[in-house]
């Protein structure tokens, strides 16, 4: 990020309310993108991008205030994730992805575990990875006195060597039974393969991981005491969570997206020949296809952020959490994640159309965009969100939890 300057962060007192951070966020993503394209096209491993996240304080969004943490609720993450997301997809999902495994322990662990990690979390402005795949079923956990250990491999590990702590997830040897824990992410068996190489969201370090003999104390165990997990109906927020953060970093690019691509309309697309005007702005199709786009667009952001509010409604009272609310939550997430994954295809996809044939020069990075959405859309079929919402409908069926609804 060579061509990022310096900020006054550290010498302003620190934003206080959600739309303070909001504007934080702003700021942050007026750096980014300075060099979004150049740094899409190196893609280098984003050190400098995570410390430019934790200068901002933007990495404690969600600690508490006590250790030096925003103290800010989900919808304002949402939006904060939706803002970075706008000059640069992969550090958007990076900081996105962060905000989950730092609530991970607060999701599964118990008040004692998950009060620790947010204090020391928000101390020492850990960034958070995770190598926590459910489609992979090679990592077990073993017993060894008052240890476990991780041994086997993931296929992907999104922040892996940009980050101060990881979550480890396997299955108890033996059981059923899925662990949680936290590492440091330099602990002695832990291995990041630099091999994610994508069309898209290049910055996210989401390669492989290789864990060998990886240990923990039992008591890092999220969840368990005395060795039993105690399970709780809020444990299952995990889907519709991680979701709504997907939606917010694929509306974020579609953003991006337009805003770029305005400008680009503004000061660099001619208008058509035969079209008799002198300039692109003035061609009627031109202006249409903003005003479309633009409308789909808001659509989705007041539906997302409509969502994120009543879901901050279950995080307010995890423990009146029921099969219920949660599906009922589950179904309008899945609801806004489909016409995410619609409205950010079609706006990096018809951007083109009104930019004109010299913005597919690679110098201009437009490309980005669409490579980003349609590459992290592909996580889970957006067909089965449909279905959710439509059983819901048809049946008023309820999503069974799962690893991805």
């Amino acid at each position: 990020m060579s061509t990022v300057t310096p900020t006054d962060w550290g010498t302003r007192p620190a934003p206080q309310s959600a739309q303070d951070w909001i504007a934080r966020a702003a700021e942050a993503a007026a750096l980014l993108d300075t060099d979004a394209a150049a740094r899409d096209r190196a893609g280098a491993t984003p050190y400098a991008e995570v410390q430019l996240l934790k200068d901002s304080g933007l990495v404690t969004l969600l600690g508490p205030t006590e250790h030096g943490g925003g103290g800010q609720d989900w919808p304002t993450a949402y939006r904060v994730v939706r803002e970075i997301a706008k000059a640069d997809g992969s550090i958007g999902q990076l900081l996105g992805y962060h905000y989950l495994w730092n609530w991970a322990a607060r999701l599964v662990g118990t008040r004692e575990q998950w009060e620790h990690v947010e204090a020391e979390a928000a101390r020492n402005q850990w960034f958070f990875g995770g190598a926590v795949n459910p489609r992979d079923k090679d990592v077990t956990v073993t017993e060894d006195g008052d240890d476990l250990v991780f041994t086997g491999r993931k296929s992907f590990s999104t922040g892996s060597k940009v980050s101060d702590v990881t979550v480890l997830e396997g299955v108890l040897e033996g059981t059923d039974q899925h662990v949680f824990a936290i590492v440091p992410s330099d602990s002695e068996g832990l291995t990041f393969l630099d091999d994610w190489d994508n069309i898209g969201q290049r910055l996210t370090e989401s390669g492989g991981v290789i864990l060998d003999g990886v240990r923990t104390p039992w008591s890092s165990a999220a969840g368990y005491v005395d060795k039993e997990f105690r399970p709780r109906t809020y444990n299952t927020l995990n889907v519709p969570t991680i979701q709504l953060v997907f939606v917010n970093f694929y509306l974020g690019i579609a953003a991006g997206a337009l805003e770029t691509a305005a400008t680009y309309t503004r000061t660099k697309t001619r208008s058509w020949l035969h079209g008799g005007y002198e300039r692109a702005v003035d061609e009627p199709y031109v202006i249409d296809t903003y005003g479309d786009l633009t409308a789909k667009l808001w659509a989705v952001e007041a539906l997302a952020d409509t969502v994120a509010a009543e879901g901050q409604k279950l995080h307010d009272d995890p423990d009146a959490v029921t099969e219920k609310t949660r599906g009922d939550f589950e179904v309008r997430v899945a609801a806004v994640k489909a016409r995410a994954t619609d409205v950010a295809l079609e706006i990096g996809n018809r951007i083109f159309e009104v930019t004109g044939a010299r913005s597919t020069a690679t110098s201009e990075g437009l490309d980005r965009f669409w490579r980003n959405v349609r590459t992290h859309t592909l996580h889970d079929p957006v067909a089965y969100k449909r279905r959710e919402v439509g059983r819901w409908v048809l049946e008023g069926e309820l999503p069974e939890p799962t690893w991805y609804s």
